[in-house]
Parts: C-alpha cells; sequence; structure tokens
C-alpha cells in the first residue's frame, strides 16, 4: 500500500489532473465544432450545457458507485475508464447538418455525443477521489481538494487559449489530451491501491447522517445557490462573445471566473471569501444597475464591470453554499445537487431565454436573483446596532431607501437629459450607499436594485420591447429603430449597425451604411456588368437589411446566403424593403454559407462578397484557408471574391494578405471614409481574385477611387485546425486608448 504521507498529494494530483483535462477540452471541442456552427455566443451556451448535463451525469455516477466499496468502486470505474479510450482521439461524429431553427438541439447532439463517454467519466473522478480520500479514518475533512479541483479546472481554461491554441493544431491537441487521459487512469490506480481494504466512511458516520435527513428546504436552496451563478455566468459569456469576439480567451473569462470561485469559496481558510462577499455588496448596487443597458457600449468599463461583478457574486453565494454543506458522507449527493442546479441554471440562459425574450433579459433577473441571495453581512447590520430603537430601525430603512430611489431618480434624470456621466456615477454611490443601508432586508434590495437598473438604462430597455422593437433568435438579438429626425430605419445587431434604410421616399432605395458608392460594395456590385457582362451571377454571404440588393441590375442572378431565418422574415415583412424592391427574383438560401457554397456546382458566381459577421464577432469559420477554398471553388476563373473586414476589435488584413499569398491569389483593399455624408459609414473591404487583369479592370472603373495593395501578411495562414485570432487583436481599441 501507498505509505499515508504520500496519499494526500496522490489524491491531489489525480483531482488536478483530472479538472484540468475537464476544462482543456470544453474549449479545444468547441473549437473544433467552430467549421460547422460558427461563432454565435449561443453556440457557446449550447456547448456549455452539455458540459453541465455531462457533468451532471458524471455527478450522478459518483453517487451511485459511492454505495458500494471503495474496491468495487475501483475496479467499475478503471474498467470504464479503459472502455472509453477507445474513443479517442477526440473528434467531432459525423452528425448531419441541421435542420433551421433546429440548432438549438442539434448543438447539444453533436457535441454530447462526439465527447459523452470520456467527459462524463473524466467528470465523476473529484466527487469519487474526494469520497475515496475521506474513506481513511485519519485523513481528514475532504472539502479542500474540491478547492483543488476547480483550481486544476480553472488552469486547464486558461492553459488552451494561452498555450494550446496558438501553439498546437487540433490535431496535436486531440493526442495530446489523449495521453493526458492515459495519465489519468494510471493515477486513478494508484489512488485505488492506497485505499485496499477500506470500504467507505466509518460505520458511525454512516449511521449519524442516515439517522439526520437533510431538510427539503436545504436542497432547494442548494439548487438555487448553484443555478443562479452559473446561469449569470452564461449570460456574461453572451455579452462578450456578441460585442467583442467569439474566441475561446473570451469564452474562457466567465467560465475561468466561475471555477475559481469556488477555490476561494471553499477554501479551509475563510478569510479571501469573507472578504470578496462583503465587496459584493457595494458591486451588487454599482455594476449590477447596469445590467439592463442595451443600447450603445461601454467599451472596457462595462466588460470589467460584467465580469467583476460575476466574479464577485460567485464567491458570495458559493461561500454561502460552503456554509451550507452536509457531513462528508453526504459529500456526493451534495455534489450532485450543486451540478443539478448548474444544470438548471444553463438551461435558463442557453435554452430558455433565447425563446422566452427578445433581449438578453436573462441576466438582469439573474442579478436580481443574486442580490436576494447574497448572504447579509455582519458590516451592515445596522437593525442590530447597540442603542438603536426599533423605531430608529424603521426611519434608518426609510430614510436610506429614499436617499437610494431619490438619487437612481437622479441618475435617470441626469443620463437622459444632460448625459452627463460623471454626475451620474456620484448619485449611483448615492444608491449604492441607500442599497447597503437596507442590505438585511432582501426585499428591500430587490427594490433598490430594481430602481437603479431602470434608472441606468433599463426603461430605455423595456420601452423597446413594449414597442416591439426587438426580436431574438439563437443566432443573436436584433433591434430595428426608426430615427424619424434623421428620417432612416435602423437594423443593429447586438450594439453593432448591421444595416439602415432611409424612410425618405427620394432615398429609400438608396444603399446606407457600409455600402455607399465609394466602398468597396458599391464600387465592386455597383460594376459588376462592366466587369463580368449582363449576366453577371452574384453570390452574397450574409442578407441583414438586404442593403446590396440595391445593386441589383436586369439580367444579373443574385443569391443570398443567410443562416438566421429571422434575419430575412426583415425582407419578408418588408421592415427593410432593399430586397424585394431592388432584386425581387434573388435567391436566398438559408443556411450556413460555407456548407451552403460547398454544394454549388464549380464556377457558379463571378462575384462572391462576403459580409457576414454578427455584432463585432468574427466568422473565424467563413475565414479559414479551408473557407477560401470553398470560394475559390464556386468563383468563376475571372471572378472576384469581395471580403467585408470592417471590425474594431480584430485586423483581419494580414488573415487574408497570407492566405491570398498561399494561393497565389492577388488582392487589393478599399477604405472608405466618408465624412461628408453621416448616412455612410467608414468600411474596409477586400477583393481577390485568380487574375490581376480583374483587379485591374475594377480598379480602372472605380475611377478616382483608389485601391491599395495589402499590407505585411500574417506568419501563419489562418486553418480549422489551427488559427488563432490573439497576434491580430486590436488591443488599443479593446483597451480604449486610441
Amino acid at each position: 500500500m501507498i505509505p499515508r504521507i504520500a496519499a494526500r498529494p496522490l489524491f491531489v494530483l489525480t483531482i488536478l489532473t483530472g479538472s484540468f483535462l475537464l476544462f482543456l477540452v470544453q474549449p479545444m471541442v468547441a473549437r473544433m465544432a467552430l467549421p460547422r456552427l460558427g461563432g454565435a455566443p449561443n453556440v457557446w451556451n449550447s456547448a456549455m450545457l452539455v458540459y453541465q448535463a455531462l457533468l451532471l451525469g458524471g455527478y450522478f455516477y459518483a453517487h451511485r458507485l459511492s454505495k458500494l466499496t471503495v474496491r468495487r468502486q475501483a475496479q467499475i470505474h478503471l474498467v470504464l475508464l479503459v472502455l472509453a479510450a477507445l474513443t479517442l482521439p477526440v473528434g467531432l461524429v459525423d452528425l448531419p447538418p441541421a435542420r433551421s431553427g433546429l440548432e438549438v438541439l442539434w448543438v447539444p447532439a453533436l457535441l454530447g455525443l462526439s465527447i459523452g463517454p470520456v467527459f462524463l467519466l473524466v467528470s465523476a473522478q473529484a466527487p469519487l477521489m474526494q469520497r475515496w480520500y475521506a474513506a481513511d479514518p485519519a485523513a481528514g475533512q475532504p472539502w479542500a481538494l474540491y478547492a483543488a479541483s476547480n483550481l486544476g479546472s480553472f488552469s486547464g481554461l486558461i492553459a488552451y487559449p494561452l498555450l494550446a491554441e496558438p501553439l498546437l493544431t487540433l490535431h496535436a491537441q486531440s493526442w495530446g489530451w489523449s495521453l493526458g487521459y492515459g495519465l489519468l487512469i494510471v493515477l486513478v490506480l494508484l489512488c485505488a491501491l492506497t485505499r485496499r481494504g477500506m470500504n467507505g466512511l466509518p460505520e458511525s458516520d454512516e449511521v449519524e447522517a442516515a439517522a439526520a435527513p437533510i431538510p427539503a428546504k436545504r436542497i432547494a436552496l442548494w439548487l438555487v445557490l448553484a443555478a443562479v451563478p452559473s446561469g449569470l455566468m452564461l449570460s456574461t459569456t453572451t455579452h462578450l462573445t456578441t460585442d467583442l469576439f467569439a474566441m475561446p480567451l473570451l469564452w474562457v473569462i466567465p467560465l475561468g471566473l466561475y471555477l475559481l470561485s469556488f477555490v476561494v469559496a471553499f477554501s479551509d481558510r475563510r478569510g479571501a471569501a469573507r472578504l470578496l462577499t462583503l465587496l459584493a455588496w457595494p458591486a451588487l448596487f454599482t455594476a449590477g444597475a447596469l445590467s439592463m443597458v442595451s443600447q450603445g457600449s461601454n467599451g472596457l468599463i462595462l466588460v470589467i464591470a460584467s465580469v467583476g461583478l460575476l466574479f464577485l457574486i460567485c464567491v458570495a453565494l458559493h461561500g454561502r453554499l460552503y456554509d451550507l454543506r452536509p457531513d462528508p458522507a453526504q459529500l456526493t449527493f451534495f455534489y450532485l445537487i450543486m451540478s443539478l442546479g448548474g444544470v438548471l441554471g444553463g438551461l435558463f440562459t442557453a435554452l430558455i431565454a433565447p425563446i422566452a425574450f427578445d433581449w438578453a433579459w436573462e441576466h438582469p433577473i439573474l442579478v436580481l436573483a443574486a442580490a436576494v441571495l447574497m448572504p447579509p453581512s455582519a458590516r451592515f447590520n445596522w437593525r442590530n446596532m447597540p442603542g438603536l430603537e426599533p423605531s430608529g430601525t424603521r426611519i434608518l430603512i426609510l430614510g436610506a431607501l429614499l436617499l437610494a430611489l431619490f438619487c437612481a431618480w437622479q441618475v435617470m434624470v441626469i443620463i437622459v437629459d444632460d448625459g452627463n456621466r460623471g454626475l451620474a456615477a456620484l448619485w449611483l454611490a448615492g444608491v449604492a450607499a441607500g442599497g447597503l443601508l437596507v442590505s438585511q432586508w432582501r426585499w428591500l434590495v430587490a427594490l433598490v436594485m430594481i430602481w437603479a437598473m431602470l434608472a441606468q438604462g433599463g426603461l430605455l430597455t423595456i420601452e423597446e420591447t413594449l414597442h416591439g422593437m426587438r426580436q431574438r433568435s439563437y443566432f443573436g438579438i436584433y433591434t430595428v429603430r426608426d430615427r424619424s429626425a434623421e428620417k432612416i430605419r435602423t437594423l443593429a445587431h447586438g450594439t453593432t449597425l448591421h444595416g439602415v434604410q432611409s424612410t425618405d421616399p427620394a432615398r429609400r432605395l438608396t444603399p446606407l451604411s457600409y455600402y455607399g458608392p465609394g466602398s468597396g460594395a458599391g464600387l465592386a456590385f455597383g460594376h459588376a456588368q462592366a466587369l463580368f457582362g449582363p449576366g453577371a451571377r452574384i453570390g452574397v454571404v450574409g442578407l441583414g437589411a438586404g442593403t446590396l440588393a440595391c445593386f441589383h441590375r436586369p439580367g444579373e442572378t443574385w443569391t443570398f446566403f443567410e443562416i438566421d431565418p429571422l434575419v430575412l422574415s426583415y425582407s419578408e415583412k418588408r421592415t427593410f424593403t432593399y430586397l424585394k424592391d431592388c432584386a425581387p427574383d434573388a435567391r436566398v438560401v438559408i443556411g450556413d454559407a460555407r456548407l451552403e457554397l460547398a454544394k454549388v456546382a464549380p464556377a457558379s458566381f463571378d462575384l462572391i462578397g462576403v459580409d457576414a459577421f454578427s455584432s463585432d464577432a468574427i466568422p473565424l469559420h467563413l475565414l479559414t484557408d479551408e473557407a477560401l477554398g470553398v470560394y475559390e471553388r464556386a468563383l468563376s476563373p475571372g471572378g472576384v471574391l469581395l471580403i467585408h473586414i470592417s471590425n474594431r476589435f480584430i485586423d483581419l488584413e494580414p488573415v487574408l494578405s497570407a492566405d491570398a499569398r498561399k494561393r497565389g491569389l492577388v488582392a487589393a483593399k478599399r477604405e472608405d471614409n466618408p465624412e461628408a455624408d453621416q448616412n455612410y459609414s467608414p468600411s474596409t473591404w477586400i477583393a481577390l481574385s485568380r487574375r490581376p487583369a480583374t483587379l485591374k479592370a475594377l480598379a480602372t472603373a472605380s475611377g478616382d477611387a483608389k485601391w491599395e495593395p495589402l499590407g505585411q501578411p500574417a506568419a501563419s495562414v489562418w486553418t480549422d485546425d489551427h488559427a488563432s485570432i490573439l497576434p491580430h487583436v486590436e488591443w488599443r481599441n479593446i483597451l480604449g486608448t486610441n
């Protein structure tokens, strides 16, 4: 038998290894799925829901297995681990493409079938190892090992975007993970050897636990305390990946902080957990008040506020969960309920919310729920202050509440009427002060939170919902606004403008926004017949408001590829009339453009335009070398591929420059900065072709509008197997230093 003194480090190492592998594979498999699924935020949320469901299955398996002797547990677990290894290396199953509208079910099916067996068994090792550890009466309490488990999980998450993704291909990542899985099997075997002859917890403890059943109210509280942080983690992820970009670095930040909160909350030393719980209270009334903001972008401030609030709430609620933990004999049941709560939070955010809500209402709802569940702090327990009479307490409460409500009202007035953010911040501090004074009364906390949210932009968000200005699908949140003074109607995806149409009859069919006469789109699509003749065949990836349709000329054949049926409905219902009025005979194909273009006959198009961004998140799977191969195959020999690369956060020019060089394509860039007309937006378009003569003809047709050669290419070409966005991030824009 391995000496008892060496058992604890061995169990810690086993738990760290399993958790590291468990959370390394999550972004890895999601990254594998990008070529099939695109970069919509709900793809990651769906993936997280699958992982949470498999984690629940693993915890249920561990709970049931723990009823047996440790020897029997080890035999069954090791056999199943070896059998699951037959599904390695990690890869996606060959599942037929999803039907339109069924993505919310298809994505979980794809991921579950691909990694289900190994993920379920690896997820079970943490509670199992803790149970085996506690089987030795002299081992001590096992709860700190759960903190070690989450530290391993956090390390795996951070290792993927910072090390695995930039340095290794997906093929190498898959085989590296498989080797780690083999190491885990060896470690589990060694742990089993340390517990030979031990049947489980001492019999007296088992009897005591059986004699004291856990009240149903406490189990329900465990569920809620686990569900709210889980759902909030996913709703925070939705914001980050919608308005920035879909990459594992941003996927893992909320999840990483969520896991890190367990390390703090389940630590034997309670000082850090108490301090962060104390800080969570003022954060709720300041950062939490921003939860209903839906118009405009607050840049890095809102991002920092969101992720900081998430971490503090998770520490506070998980700390309360730790304080309510049961006897170690109920360890696996406790973790099972925690996992079930995590799944319920994921179900609410990833499945129910996109169907039930027109906006990300799940985020403020979960923040409000967290405020109600927060453990009261003794530092703010004013009602038990020495010498304070009950009548004085009531006066204090009333005064604090009136102060908070008045300050919140003033915030609303200042923002709406004056736009003075500095004064608004001062008034918000007043809201926080009032909220802290009433923090011992949950219903008053909820009232202050609701009022603060409404004042900080919630009223505008509610107004847009009541007027039916927004719609939501699996792929995003769309808002249609009429600006009467400017006589325009806009389509926004997230916080990014994706289409503009004039409501002035004289300009109703004039392409606006990124598609002005001097833009790359205006020059290429506007001169399609001069380049390719009267029967030009044109394909467009991304419909949006349908603006490009108004470059259609008689005799041309147009095909749009759009992944989201909701976007098409805006044209069908004539919310935007470009498509119906300018190109009524255009064909619209619903589905992923890359998959649909792969089905067309070679040389089907003379001009293909790629304009398929979702908010500011880039469609990574539409810009890899394999994707360009699909476009090139679909283009005629003298055809032009036109790609819209305008983006606040990513410089895509080096990526396309590298691919053009690899494929032997000629390329040119058109940067348009139309300052004279506010209806036109700055844009950057890149044109690629096999023939230099084609781009020369495009430059000639463009007149005075200059096309420039591309800059220095990236060191490597993006592929489905290996693509890292990190080298191309415009950190100055994200940090707001420009």
